[in-house]
């Protein structure tokens, strides 16, 4: 075993780990009946809202594929982008180390529709880019807009969040300046990165944050049912969670998300409304990814195979 797996295999072992802590952490005073019941009292008129949030920040992740296939100039019909997206994505943001997991799974159909490693990698590094743009220019905004939930939880005043608000919105701007003026390209290795045009920074910056925005729409729904809860403040819970997640790597952002939506919101987020969350947001699209990804793969083989069959009747003939 060589040594990047092993270290892959620790960062999974350590977020499973950390995950499982965390989650007993922040459930331990719940019965499994207090949860069930919890679920039970969202009106499905709020689980249906959240279930079309989450629908619109899927269709929305496939566009950070677009972008990527648009930067290293590939030609693919947007089904097969927006099928490898959903695919990696539903599977690789439940599984933990999403860079590895939905990186890998990218690779295995982009590569199978004539993309090289090296267009992979650079689609799944403008992807991460592109996640990274949204949260900040959605964090820039409701540190400014709301500062006072953030700073309460960093421990810092009002105004030093609202100065780091509008540094993150000035450093996003600034990222669409050097994709306008940057032009040469920097040597990693024996591939070759270059900034996107400004057209498609500025798809990345929007992309991303709608893709945020609907996720904390998502989040603000099932709390909704049983607290009058702010957009913003839901906002502010997911932006910070996702901080946390990005920090420890937990698999899914399981028990880091709901311990950190928890501390931000208080009595707001119900127990009920967290798992509601989990299910509609990570087991819903990973229930319908698994299976899509394995009849995918049975059409690839299909198709491989008749393929090679004919090849096989050409040369005997």
């Amino acid at each position: 075993m060589t040594g990047k797996r092993i270290f892959a295999w620790a960062m999974i072992i350590i977020g499973f780990g950390l995950a499982g802590y965390l989650l007993y952490a922040g459930l331990r005073q719940y019965t499994f009946a207090d949860i069930v019941s919890s679920v039970q009292a969202i009106p499905p008129a709020n689980l249906a809202m959240a279930l079309a949030f989450a629908a619109g920040s899927y269709l929305c992740l496939t566009f950070f594929d677009w972008a990527g296939v648009l930067y290293v100039g590939g030609r693919l019909a947007y089904p097969k982008i927006a099928l490898a997206s959903f695919l990696a994505l539903s599977i690789g943001q439940s599984v933990g180390l999403a860079g590895l997991s939905s990186g890998a799974i990218r690779y295995r159909y982009y590569a199978h529709w004539g993309l090289d490693a090296e267009a992979v990698a650079k689609i799944v590094l403008l992807s991460g880019v592109t996640v990274g743009l949204g949260l900040a220019v959605l964090g820039g905004m409701v540190m400014i807009l709301n500062p006072s939930d953030t700073a309460g939880v960093l421990r810092l005043s009002e105004s030093t969040v609202m100065m780091i608000g509008i540094g993150l919105l000035v450093a996003s701007l600034l990222y669409v300046v050097l994709a306008a003026a940057v032009r040469t390209p920097l040597k990693i290795w024996k591939w070759t990165f270059a900034m996107p045009t400004w057209q498609v920074a500025v798809m990345q910056i929007i992309v991303g944050t709608i893709n945020f925005a609907l996720v904390s729409a998502c989040l603000r729904e099932v709390m909704a049912a049983s607290a009058d809860v702010s957009y913003l403040k839901a906002a502010t819970a997911f932006v910070l969670a996702n901080v946390a997640i990005l920090i420890t790597h937990a698999p899914g952002g399981l028990g880091v998300l709901e311990v950190t939506v928890k501390h931000v919101m208080g009595d707001q987020a119900s127990i009920g409304a967290l798992v509601a969350f989990r299910v509609v947001y990570f087991l819903i699209p990973l229930a319908i990814g698994l299976p899509l990804s394995l009849i995918t793969e049975a059409v690839f083989r299909s198709r491989k195979s008749r393929s090679s069959d004919t090849v096989s009747s050409g040369s005997a003939a």
